[in-house]
């Protein structure tokens, strides 16, 4: 553990004005949530051809929607760790600081954090495939939970809310996500690869608008290159040191 870098990137805390914190798949993988490339090109058994694209829904929707609602259940059944609470407490005692995540599991909402992006949609929410309905499917009743939901205002079908391989990223979040990459000054690139793109590209924005970039991630990725600060930890070994040597300085 390098207390000297503990020490720098709580300095870079105390003086920024504007704090972004981009996590992947690698954080959640820390509380047990599997990630798609720890299983070979598949999803617990599933090709994601057939259940992460549009092609696939439309081909199949009830074995997509089987497949989310056994992901969304293995989502309630894990918590967040310390990493995911250690965001949750710098979002509580500092100003301008925002997550923005690739992950769709909820756990930085569970951890308490509530300025999040979720920029490819969330596991427990569902979309109307003709109109504008969109669902919180943790409270919805046990129909619309079924293989093959309805849309309570129009009757067609509904999908999940996520992002799948081939669509664009929704406008409202991506322009947000450009928006705080463009105007922060200090960025964490958390548990991601930063190799799908464009959300990736948030990290290279970031740097080019000045910001300082500070990595955590146990191996290095596509963004090691440009960050300013690598910690090769586990992020919920490392974010809990940092944030308790930033209210040791506020003190």
């Amino acid at each position: 553990m390098d207390d000297r870098k503990i020490g720098q990137v709580a300095d870079l805390l105390q003086r920024a004005v504007s704090v972004v914190a981009f996590t992947g798949a690698g954080i959640s993988a820390e509380s047990g949530v599997p990630t798609f490339r720890d299983n070979n090109g598949l999803w617990e058994g599933y090709d994601p051809m057939k259940v992460a694209t549009p092609e696939g829904f439309k081909e199949d929707p009830r074995t997509v929607w089987r497949f989310y609602h056994k992901r969304r259940q293995q989502a309630q059944q894990v918590k967040p760790n310390p990493a995911h609470l250690a965001l949750a407490e710098l979002e509580s005692i500092r100003n301008n600081f925002l997550i923005i995540t690739q992950n769709i599991d909820g756990l930085h909402q569970q951890a308490g954090s509530k300025n999040v992006i979720e920029l490819h949609g969330s596991l427990f929410k569902a979309r109307c495939t003709k109109c504008s309905c969109q669902l919180d499917l943790n409270s919805c009743s046990q129909e619309i939970l079924s293989d093959e939901p309805s849309c309570p205002k129009c009757n067609s079908l509904l999908r999940p809310a996520v992002v799948w391989f081939y669509e664009p990223l929704p406008e409202e979040e991506f322009s947000a996500a450009m928006e705080s990459a463009d105007n922060c000054d200090l960025m964490f690139s958390i548990g991601t690869s930063a190799e799908v793109h464009p959300a990736a590209s948030f990290v290279w924005q970031a740097k080019a608008n000045g910001a300082v970039i500070v990595e955590i991630n146990p191996k290095p990725t596509a963004a090691s290159q440009i960050a300013d600060i690598s910690f090769r930890i586990a992020a919920g070994e490392i974010l809990p040191k940092i944030v308790e040597q930033y209210k040791s300085i506020g003190q």
